[in-house]
């Protein structure tokens, strides 16, 4: 039976990347039948970086059948997964997030969570010395994804572990890391085409905090005015949103990845009470946006401190 490889619904680079990066792992190393398939349509800068390797973009499925056999790989929260995922057959979880428990395996598994900021610098290290078999293409994948998990180092998970392997990847690759990173952030800044209702699910995961459901979503950019300039209907898609997706409130933050700042958009009282309790700022009278100085980590600075 052949071996399903994927990340979290709404894939971004690292969901993208990591999954085909696995796949090949098994495939060309430990000889096991593998397929890496996406839960959803790559985001712009995943998308970016399937063409500049000259990687196919994997199958989207949205079920697994029952008995199937999967690797999960960055993530373990069964709310970013198939609905169905416990029936599957699941032979191993390879992730940089904290447990967050109720999956369900068959018999016992390979487990490895790390503290990372990254899953493609935990696969660099699980392959180790067989990495030297791999294409160009994997290796790029690699440096892509922990170029934007970092925010090119930017970002306060970043580990001298993620630092050192990107930058020895970068260099066998020829590759100049600023100037790459510019590309793919340029990539993912280009979000014209996509709806309102699109942009709040591109980059979102969901959490329960005090009793409330948030879908927290970020929109990293190098271009933020371009992403405020539709604030409006931004707020105006919140509400429609979150009922469709069975939460309470829709967070959207969007990260100045230059400035390293986030911008949270305020539609309510709720929002207001949440970012002035999560982030020891005033929202003032009438603002629908606050500026959140030295925010751009979800899993690190927005994640921890939500309070409602």
């Amino acid at each position: 039976m052949t071996t399903l490889v994927f990340g979290h619904k709404s894939p971004d680079t690292d969901s993208t990347g990591s999954p085909i990066i696995w796949a090949w792992y098994l495939a060309a190393v430990k000889d096991t039948e593998a397929e890496a398939v996406l839960l959803g349509e790559p985001n712009t800068e995943a998308a970016f970086m399937l063409r500049r390797w000259d990687l196919d973009k994997p199958r989207i499925i949205d079920a697994v059948s029952p008995g199937q056999r999967v690797v999960i790989v960055d993530t373990n929260n069964p709310a970013e997964l198939p609905d169905d995922i416990n029936a599957a057959d699941i032979v191993g979880i390879i992730d940089h997030h904290k447990l967050v428990g109720g999956l369900e395996t068959k018999g016992p598994i390979d487990i490895r969570i790390a503290p990372l900021a990254c899953t493609a610098t935990l696969l660099h290290k699980m392959i180790g010395a067989d990495l030297d078999k791999a294409p160009a293409g994997i290796k790029g994948a690699m440096l892509s994804c922990i170029l934007s998990d970092t925010l090119e180092f930017r970002s306060p998970t970043t580990t001298p572990e993620d630092r050192a392997i990107a930058e020895d990847l970068a260099a066998e690759l020829g590759i100049d890391i600023p100037a790459y990173a510019a590309e793919m952030f340029a990539a993912k800044s280009d979000v014209s085409t996509f709806s309102d209702a699109e942009l709040l699910r591109m980059d979102s995961k969901t959490y329960e905090v005090g009793g409330k459901i948030f879908r927290v979503s970020v929109l990293e950019t190098t271009s933020p005015d371009t992403v405020l300039s539709r604030k409006d209907s931004l707020m105006a898609a919140m509400g429609p949103v979150a009922q469709e997706d069975g939460a309470d409130q829709v967070l959207l933050f969007v990260i100045d990845i230059l400035n390293e700042d986030a911008t949270l958009l305020v539609p309510n009282d709720l929002v207001r009470t949440v970012a002035e309790k999560s982030f020891a700022t005033v929202v003032g009278d009438g603002a629908d946006m606050v500026v959140l100085p030295g925010i751009v980590s979800r899993k690190k600075q927005i994640i921890p401190n939500l309070v409602v």
